[in-house]
């Protein structure tokens, strides 16, 4: 047992610690979206149920010794493919979505391992059984999330902060070693089986007759609750990633509190116990739905998260909690596993891929809210409660006044889901959706002198313009003449024509300051963003009579290809919703902005943000490139079309441009970090100590 459990315990903490390691070395490639954790995950349910198809074939269609040859000399292939860096050349080229790239990137970097350690669990748990006779193999399910559960929390508090992603590589790449050292002498040992194998039904609760086959309707059932979970899974990752950073931290902790089901539901029948759990879905689910929706979609995430949270972990104890009570006996542990495995693939294809190319808009949480509803409906429904007196009547769990009242619940959750839905929609006359996001453009005030039409990403405004003809074009919003980037530009543009860059689009707003003479060039990753200039929506870009050009791609990466720019201002301003591109905020990077800009040029970073402070990453990035960096902040009380701003210029410490007249009665003061804070590199980033709930 105990080789069994060593062997299955490892295998299953490097399985998980793999996943947000390979994922932050990839997520600079990609953009820095929030989408790349959701492709990537895909990518692991999938290998996840390409391994327990595997297991599942191996143990009912060869013998003993050749599941030891076959399995043995894949186990040694996949050592030779290590260790598990990821090649440059995978770095994207195209414009458009990289979904299929990353899949392929993944596959070929850490396919095999991945799909190997995913077998390991159920494979074997099928061996012990074999070997042994027991006919309660379920434990070693439970220590295999216990295993995946450690490596996900040690991986942001103790792997992240202290190992470079390099060695990161290195030191799992040494363990898996290890693991295929013990799964090669676990396979031996388990050549011959000890006694028959037992028919005994492992589950107490749902009675079946001992060694009867699951039926179409129960493996259906498997699949369903397996596929909500992973639904709700994803797309609350999703939604909690976009409105704060796509970081390994906001990754693992949903994930985290998934497997907690898992275990805590097959470590024991006497843990999940309806009458504790099924109380609580009903508000789990409306706490979620009220909170989706709340304040317009902005939430306060000391609110949501926890929120989220819990309702993740009540839901997913009602998934997880009903497949272990309906677990069949051992000899069809393989099945079961696979019809599991093919439910959390199901999920995370319907969010990661059909849900963007299907979708608008946001649909695939509330969809998942629903279905969980419906699926505990159907739970319900099949409960063995003892009848109950109620007003002078009596009631059993089973009769039509229960069943309706449940049916009830579920529909005024969806209308509620689908009213908040529809109101959110209001006023707006647009909406898009791709691999990067939601885009919605909504015009206030049509008719009127103060008419205004947005852009939002998310649930953030990324530019507006006015509709009067006679104040079109002036800059407004972020940009506007009082912000941080609006003085600079004026100190600039007081010398003659300038050449500056712009990362990040939006509705294209900043190139509103180009004037015949001056070159402007665009950043942008997102085909959408430029899409909406081109079929007029925003008209800034096309008005602007300098040398302009919009350069797709990730900023990062353009960047890289490109000769010094002399750029007088370089502007970076590439959030989504309130999510950060790490990547574009490291000291590697600011290395990159200066040789791209002349020696007296400014960086201007926009740090606008409702949860994060991002002067200190600001200054310790200034620091190590020799700059200094300073904070303009404007309230904008004195314009309509502006908004309150926060930007940090970056210059050489002898600039004068702070001089110009354009600076007289800004609000700056210098950039700060406490002295223990620890700059942000392409190996190390944490928002823990810049994270503000007030």
């Amino acid at each position: 047992m105990i080789l069994y459990a060593i062997t299955i315990f490892l295998s299953a903490f490097l399985l998980f610690q793999v996943q947000p390691l390979i994922a932050k070395i990839i997520l600079p490639w990609f953009g820095g979206s929030a989408a790349v954790w959701a492709a990537a995950l895909l990518f692991f349910q999938l290998s996840l149920l390409a391994g327990y198809a595997y297991a599942h074939a191996l143990i009912k269609m060869t013998k003993a010794r050749t599941q030891l040859l076959v399995h043995g000399t894949l186990l040694l292939a996949s050592c030779a493919l290590l260790p598990i860096m990821p090649n440059v050349t995978w770095k994207p080229t195209a414009i458009g979505d990289p979904t299929l790239r990353i899949l392929e990137l993944l596959a070929a970097t850490i396919g095999l391992p991945y799909f190997l350690l995913s077998s390991t669990s159920p494979l074997l748990q099928a061996w012990y059984v074999r070997r042994t006779g027991s006919s309660v193999p379920y434990r070693l399910f439970s220590l295999s999330n216990f295993g995946s559960f450690l490596a996900l929390l040690s991986f942001p508090f103790v792997v992240e902060p202290n190992l470079a992603s390099r060695q990161q590589a290195y030191f799992w790449s040494a363990a898996y070693v290890a693991f295929a050292a013990l799964c090669l002498i676990t396979a031996w040992v388990s050549r011959e089986a000890a006694s028959p194998e037992p028919v005994v039904a492992a589950s107490p609760v749902i009675r079946e007759k001992s060694g009867k086959r699951p039926t179409g309707l129960q493996l259906l059932l498997w699949v369903s609750l397996a596929a909500c979970a992973s639904t709700l899974l994803v797309s609350i990752t999703n939604h909690m990633s976009q409105n704060v950073a796509p970081i390994p931290l906001l990754w693992v902790v949903p994930l985290a509190i998934y497997l907690l089901t898992f275990i805590l539901a097959f470590e024991s029948d006497r843990v999940y116990q309806r009458w504790i759990f099924l109380p609580w879905v009903a508000p789990a689910l409306g706490w979620m739905a009220y909170a989706l929706y709340a304040g317009e979609g902005n939430f306060h995430i000391k609110f949501s998260i926890p929120i989220f949270c819990a309702g993740l972990f009540i839901c997913c104890m009602l998934c997880h909690g009903e497949l272990a009570l309906r677990k069949p006996a051992p000899q069809y542990l393989t099945l079961f596993y696979l019809m599991v495995s093919v439910g959390g693939a199901i999920g995370g294809i319907f969010v990661a891929i059909i849900a963007p190319r299907v979708f608008n808009s946001y649909l695939e949480l509330p969809i998942g809210l629903v279905a969980c509803g419906v699926l505990g409906t159907i739970v319900l429904f099949n409960l063995e409660i003892p009848a109950f007196n109620m007003f002078g009547r009596r009631f059993a769990w089973g009769s039509w006044p229960i069943r309706f009242a449940l049916a009830v619940g579920v529909g005024l959750l969806a209308g509620y889901l689908v009213r908040k839905e529809l109101e959110d929609r209001k006023g707006y006359h647009l909406f898009a959706r791709n691999f990067y996001g939601e885009l919605r453009i909504r015009d206030d005030d049509v008719g009127q002198e103060y008419a205004l039409r947005n852009l939002l990403h998310g649930t953030i405004n990324h530019g507006s313009q006015r509709l009067n003809p006679e104040h079109r074009y002036e800059v407004n919003s972020y940009y506007a003449p009082s912000s941080g980037i609006g003085r600079a530009m004026q100190a600039k543009q007081a010398l003659g024509p300038i050449r500056y860059g712009v990362v990040g689009m939006g509705a294209g707003v900043m190139t509103g300051y180009c004037r015949a003479g001056d070159y402007v060039r665009v950043y942008e990753i997102n085909p959408l963003v430029k899409s909406l200039s081109e079929r007029g929506e925003f008209t800034f870009f096309s008005h602007c009579a300098g040398d302009k050009e919009v350069l797709m791609g990730d900023a990062r990466l353009t960047m890289e290809k490109q000769e010094p720019q002399n750029y007088d201002v370089l502007v970076i301003d590439a959030f989504s919703s309130d999510a950060i591109p790490v990547h574009l905020l490291t000291r590697e990077v600011m290395q990159l902005y200066f040789k791209l800009l002349k020696p007296d040029g400014v960086l201007a970073v926009h740090i606008s943000n409702r949860y994060l402070n991002l002067a200190p990453v600001c200054e310790r990035g200034a620091e190590f490139v020799g700059k200094k960096a300073t904070v303009v902040a404007d309230d904008a009380s004195d314009n309509t079309f502006a908004n309150s701003t926060t930007w940090v210029l970056i210059t050489s410490p002898d600039n004068n441009v702070f001089q110009n007249p354009s600076f007289e009665g800004a609000n700056m003061y210098p950039a700060t970090a406490d002295a223990t804070f620890r700059g942000w590199t392409d190996d190390y980033s944490s928002i823990l100590p810049i994270l503000s709930l007030n």
